[in-house]
């Protein structure tokens, strides 16, 4: 099981921390990503990284913005967003990968799903 926290309303150029707390399930070895949804739009790739090494990964248009991390005693990865803009305005995800050492960018490669929070930019 997986589950999102941390978003809120905010105006553009602020920050904000993403929260998903994993339980009940495997996530060794497994890679877990971040995923947004906009109103009208298909659930895009944010950010990856594997459980049990601190390797990440990004889409571009979120490079040096974003930024992955876990902590594996909290059994939580996070998802900090900085210098936000309106287009940031979507439902966050996070999933778990459905392949052991494996990463994508494919939302289909991805078996496990929180149920999302939102996340609001105002200018």
């Amino acid at each position: 099981q997986l589950v999102e926290s941390g978003g809120g309303s905010v105006q553009a150029e602020d920050s904000l921390r993403l929260s998903c707390a994993a339980s009940g399930d495997t996530f060794d070895l497994y890679a877990v990503g971040w995923f947004r949804q906009a109103p009208g739009k298909e659930r895009q790739f944010v950010a990856a990284i594997y459980w049990a090494r601190p390797t990440t990964f990004y889409a571009d248009a979120m490079k040096g913005r974003f930024t992955i991390s876990r902590d594996n005693a909290k059994n939580t990865v996070y998802l900090q967003m900085t210098r936000l803009e309106p287009a940031d305005t979507a439902v966050y995800f996070c999933a778990r990968g459905r392949q052991r050492s494996t990463w994508s960018d494919d939302r289909e490669e991805y078996d496990i799903w929180g149920q999302g929070t939102q996340v609001t930019v105002s200018s």
